[in-house]
């Protein structure tokens, strides 16, 4: 049973999430705000966080951070909880921390999508990893293989809610220069990442086979 600590200043959220989550067979552990979310973790290491970001006086923002510049804590899987539109340079300055971005209000079943793609996506890698480890790939190719495959896969899920929020893709909706270019930005970025990644899972693709051959 994966552990889920939900973090929101606002107790009423916090006993829906709670709920909703104890209903999907999570175990949960509540935080009502930044300080008592970092203070949990010192003795508490969930599955997963599903973190607020408009609390006070720490936001999630900020939270992430602390929680990011950890070493006992960097790894722990963060969803960002809010009600709040995701601006392009919050996609751009935090897209490489977090694992998702989960929009309220959200059904049940959305949330458990969301939790389950984050965990499962954590335990592919993690096997993609020890095989790579397997077939005699050093850590550096390895650890750029594993952040290129969750950065493209979480900066994808950005980009669909960043073109839903400002109707990118609606003509007769006009969106600032700042806005418009910071997307396209994200698009070439995700692009790049995309060609470097297939050329690394080529490479490993071809050094299981050979093995698999030998």
């Amino acid at each position: 049973m994966y552990t889920i600590l939900v973090v929101d200043d606002s107790p009423f959220v916090v006993d829906v999430f709670v709920t909703m989550l104890e209903r999907g067979g999570y175990r949960t552990v509540a935080a009502y705000g930044g300080e008592e979310c970092l203070e949990i973790l010192k003795t508490v290491i969930p599955d997963l966080i599903l973190l607020d970001i408009m609390m006070e006086p720490m936001d999630g923002w900020e939270t992430l951070e602390h929680i990011k510049e950890n070493p006992a804590t960097k790894d722990i899987p963060v969803l960002m909880l809010t009600a709040k539109q995701l601006t392009p340079a919050e996609a751009q300055e935090y897209g490489i921390y977090i694992e998702d971005y989960v929009l309220k209000p959200i059904t049940h079943r959305e949330l458990y999508d969301a939790i389950e793609h984050v965990l499962n996506r954590r335990q592919t890698l993690k096997q993609d990893v020890e095989t790579a480890q397997k077939a005699g790939f050093g850590m550096e190719i390895i650890n750029e293989y594993a952040r290129l495959a969750k950065s493209i896969d979480v900066n994808q899920r950005l980009m669909k809610i960043l073109e839903s929020t400002y109707n990118f893709n609606d003509s007769k909706v006009s969106v600032s220069d700042e806005i418009s270019r910071a997307i396209k930005s994200m698009e070439t970025n995700i692009k790049f990442q995309e060609t470097r990644l297939q050329q690394i899972r080529s490479e490993l693709a071809g050094a299981v086979t050979s093995n698999l051959s030998a």
